[in-house]
């Protein structure tokens, strides 16, 4: 006796897989993204406009802004610098310690903020290695400006360089080479070859770089020691307002770090659709 047929299993149509899915994804992007941005707008103005804005506009408000802006317009030159010659030097040349540099460029995506924090009050603090020595000096580090800074450009060091450093392998050294023949030099190759080939990924690890700078909380807290008016950045003014049950001002300033996230956000997207076609020319693959 032949063995019974076995029904084939109903294919689901192309259709209804790609609406199940698009769907999930639109119901994990509210849930988990949309849902809690709106919040953060509703409970900021949910005793109204006025009272928004005079939260806004308190001393101790306006001067963690101040103090937000001053340490990314710091920090965020000092790792494009950087980053521009850790990638150039990753990907132009080969030297002993080569695979040490790349695991140092990603140290800060694993070692917590906290940790990173401490230690550098354990180096510059009044009990540090350094403290004493600094002290002397009238040097101020921790609970001060430079040690905001040091703490948010050790966290946000690897995003220039992990933006560029692909791209460039990718990319290759064909260009640079063919200019040095030609006699160009090392600025010449820099800014007319090399850098219009990377401008489009530079940026994006700037825009990068500079959100996580701006929102930054747990290497700040710890080296701020939390002076209001004089070392609490936006993120820390938002926690300080919201222990002491002051909700309209903390969602007022967490708007505030949640409307330069939608313009960062706004200026990638417009990039993208304005300069799109040049933007995958110089893409890996690209032609």
């Amino acid at each position: 006796m032949s063995a019974p047929l076995r029904s084939r299993p109903v294919a689901w149509p192309r259709r209804v897989v790609h609406a199940v899915l698009i769907l999930l994804a639109l119901v994990f992007l509210t849930l988990f993204l949309l849902l809690p941005l709106a919040t953060v707008f509703v409970e900021a103005l949910r005793q109204g406009l006025g009272p928004y804005l005079e939260a806004i506009k308190e001393p101790e408000a306006l001067s963690a802004i101040r103090l937000t802006l001053l340490v990314a317009v710091i920090a965020v030159p000092m790792n494009l610098v950087f980053g521009i010659a850790a990638a150039w030097a990753m990907t132009r040349f080969e030297f002993r310690g080569k695979a040490l540099l790349g695991a140092f460029i990603d140290l800060p995506f694993s070692v917590s903020p906290v940790v990173s924090g401490l230690v550098y009050v354990l180096l510059f603090g009044a009990r540090g290695w350094f403290g004493p020595w600094l002290d002397s000096h009238g040097i101020k580090i921790i609970f001060a400006v430079p040690g905001l800074v040091l703490a948010t450009m050790f966290v946000t060091l690897p995003f220039v360089a992990r933006e560029l450093i692909p791209l460039m392998q990718a990319q290759g050294s064909e260009e640079e080479e063919a200019a040095r023949v030609l006699g160009a030099s090392g600025w010449q190759l820099f800014f007319r070859v090399t850098l219009p080939n990377i401008r489009w990924a530079l940026l994006y690890g700037v825009l990068l770089c500079n959100a996580r700078a701006m929102g930054e909380f747990g290497a700040v807290s710890v080296v701020s020691g939390h002076i209001r008016g004089l070392t609490t950045t936006m993120p820390l003014e938002v926690e300080m307002r919201y222990n002491e049950y002051e909700y309209v001002g903390a969602f007022a300033v967490a708007s505030l770090l949640a409307l330069l996230a939608l313009v960062t956000l706004a200026v990638k997207t417009l990039l993208e659709w304005r300069y799109g076609d040049e933007i995958a020319a110089h893409a890996p693959g690209g032609h």
